[in-house]
């Protein structure tokens, strides 16, 4: 007879979840079992409320872990135990939607310049300039990259979506210099082993490094350079269909975050301070 694990393991594969998502949902299973210290087809209603409230007060977890608790256990006890009910009562993690964080133009050719190497720099210019997530840029092919339409091929990207996105002309001439000095084979950026992709880290670190020596203070992680391209877009004039498209976004009310960030439209507006000012006569100055 099969485990509640090997039943949820098999919905999960039908339900073609990745790899990652496949052992998050398992680590939350484990969670609540070892919390009780018996599966969780013999919890009912208030046993599993009571263990979604413990790691939002005791644990002190992020929102985001909450939330893949939550979904986890939707799935366990939804698709796999058939069990829905137990958790239909149970409201859902209220969402914080916090504004991502942009930099300037100038910002990010900053911290490209100060990329300690020609490869740390033709990842952080592709992440940039094609509005790449840093696992992206890590699984591109030299295949992927596209010069005579001047587009890259993303392959299985978040949500298993395959999408094409823009080459810069000015990131396809440090790519040829790239590939003139490292020679990739198959990766276009190969790990320690050629024969494996460089890790999500490796940029992530490679980004640390050249924003500290870049003199940037602003809060930012590698996954900033895609929302700064997003919203340097949007402030470009391109439409939010289209950046849409370029981001992978399965949703337009995903994108339309990138609509508070833009100062495009903020710029135009004049403060009611100022527009007082202009009304009231200069002549105290006087």
């Amino acid at each position: 007879m099969e485990t509640y694990r090997e039943q949820m393991q098999r919905d999960m594969v039908l339900r073609n979840l990745n790899p990652k998502t496949q052992y998050l949902y398992h680590h939350a299973a484990q969670g609540i079992e070892d919390h009780f210290g018996k599966p969780p087809d013999q919890l009912n209603e208030n046993e599993v409320k009571a263990f979604l409230h413990s790691i939002v007060t005791d644990r002190n977890l992020s929102q985001s872990s909450l939330k893949i608790s939550y979904s986890a256990l939707r799935f366990l006890y939804e698709t796999t135990l058939g069990k829905g009910w137990v958790l239909d009562r149970i409201p859902y993690p209220k969402t914080v939607k916090a504004l991502p964080h942009v930099l300037d133009k100038s910002d990010v050719r900053r911290i490209i310049e100060a990329a300690s190497h020609l490869k740390q720099k033709a990842m952080l210019m592709l992440t940039y300039s094609a509005g790449l997530r840093a696992r992206e840029t890590a699984r591109l092919r030299i295949t992927d990259i596209d010069s005579k339409r001047m587009l890259i091929r993303v392959e299985q990207g978040k949500g298993n979506k395959d999408r094409y996105t823009l080459l810069s002309q000015v990131a396809l001439t440090t790519l040829r210099e790239y590939w003139k000095e490292y020679k990739p084979k198959v990766w276009l950026f190969p790990g320690a082993n050629p024969e494996n992709y460089v890790s999500v880290s490796y940029i992530q670190v490679g980004f640390k490094r050249a924003k500290k020596k870049a003199g940037i203070t602003k809060p930012a992680t590698c996954h900033t350079l895609r929302h700064s391209f997003a919203t340097h877009l949007l402030e470009a004039g391109v439409d939010l269909h289209t950046i849409q498209v370029l981001l992978g976004h399965s949703s337009i009310r995903t994108t339309t975050v990138y609509l508070h960030v833009s100062k495009k439209n903020l710029a135009r507006v004049v403060s009611p301070l100022d527009l007082e000012s202009q009304l009231v006569s200069p002549t105290y100055l006087l």
